[in-house]
């Protein structure tokens, strides 16, 4: 694939639903090399190519070459994620007295929206912009019922490259009467690339958390307040390779077989601010990821088995990725005491998450005039 001069925009057809409806993805591309290609079904960042130290491009969150890998299995890979990302503890909750029974899909749980959530719908483009800051707006339609949740909902996700090396995640959602809403983006990060064949576990991770949420073996938060990170295995505040301290005899690393915990972050007064940082030693790149949103779900692809043949045919296995998962608090409909999630008329849901790659000198990453790889956009 030839990279462009100039930023530009480029839509094709990525491949078809049961139905015969068609599956679009659309390829943002920068002059620094930073490409994102993002899919209709789902909403969701099937690939993210960024230059290393050298300028040699490489697509670093895990997917699928074509659509049908993603059909095959849901794995949430880099998906639009709702309409409650992570989990909600016995699939149901009170709102304003009322009892609402959600769909269980996690156990006796709710995940991720349900049985058939955000990441499984095909979402329509509203807007595509092309210039300095190209951007692609998909929205969906939640319809009043859907896996349980009270209110008919309107979501628009928008997708930028929003300055040098910089991807930034715009979501805003509307209710015509009250509900909760919880969205994420559900990428799976190797900074190494996603066919490197490495794992993420000397990636040196950063999370501006003291605190974060203890889980029982449904990874429901316990029935306490936020355990402080100090002397723990989930104090990232100074940045520690993700290998260090993950099979450190600690009961959460037991029963999250592995980091599956949501960290607190400080309060954001709406604007992002910095929440995580990921370096890869080999390649040098880095990822700093802002947020406006409360907490960050750190996942370092514990469940991920060998079952799933990925780009370039790898087998996906246990620690070949880390998710990075800004929103709100898991269960956080269940628990007063948490920030609210709840959405009412008027009001309008805004999530902003920003991805800035730099490499591991703080400089700016070079770039490559022509790179070829599997999968090309346009």
């Amino acid at each position: 694939m030839n990279v462009s001069s100039n930023p530009h925009v480029a839509r094709s057809t990525f491949g078809l639903l049961p139905d015969g409806t068609e599956v679009e993805r659309i390829t943002l591309q920068a002059a620094d090399g930073l490409e994102a290609r993002i899919m209709t079904y789902g909403a969701s960042l099937q690939a993210l190519l960024v230059p290393d130290t050298a300028g040699r491009r490489d697509d670093i969150v895990l997917g699928h070459d074509t659509f049908e890998g993603y059909l095959a299995r849901r794995q949430f890979f880099g998906a639009t994620v709702g309409r409650y990302a992570n989990r909600i503890a016995g699939a149901r909750f009170r709102l304003d007295g009322a009892k609402v029974q959600l769909a269980a899909n996690n156990g006796a749980n709710a995940l991720h929206g349900g049985l058939e959530g955000f990441d499984s719908r095909n979402w329509r483009i509203v807007a595509i912009e092309d210039g300095d800051h190209p951007a692609v707006t998909l929205a969906y339609t939640s319809a009043h019922g859907e896996e349980g949740y009270p209110g008919a909902l309107e979501v628009e996700v928008t997708w930028r490259l929003a300055g040098p090396m910089e991807l930034m995640l715009d979501m805003t959602a509307r209710t015509d009467r009250p509900t909760v809403v919880n969205l994420t983006n559900h990428s799976f990060f190797n900074l190494a690339g996603a066919r490197s064949g490495r794992n993420i576990l000397d990636h040196r991770l950063t999370v501006a958390a003291d605190h974060f949420l203890a889980i029982d073996a449904g990874a429901i938060p316990l029935p306490q307040p936020p355990s402080a990170v100090t002397d723990t295995p989930f104090d990232f505040r100074a940045g520690v390779e993700v290998g260090a301290r993950i099979r450190n005899d600690h009961p959460q690393l037991r029963v999250g077989r592995g980091y599956d915990h949501n960290f607190c972050l400080a309060p954001a007064n709406g604007e992002p601010r910095f929440a995580a940082r990921l370096a890869e030693p080999a390649s040098g790149r880095v990822l700093e990821l802002f947020t406006n949103q409360p907490g960050l779900q750190v996942y370092s692809g514990n469940f991920l088995d060998g079952s799933t043949a990925g780009k370039g045919g790898r087998l996906y296995r246990q620690s070949d990725a880390m998710c990075l998962e800004p929103h709100a608090w898991p269960d956080t409909p269940n628990r007063p005491d948490f920030p609210t999630a709840r959405l009412s008329p008027g009001e309008v849901y805004r999530h902003t998450t920003l991805y800035r790659f730099t490499h591991a000198n703080g400089g700016a990453i070079g770039t490559q005039s022509e790179v070829e790889l599997p999968g090309g956009g346009g």
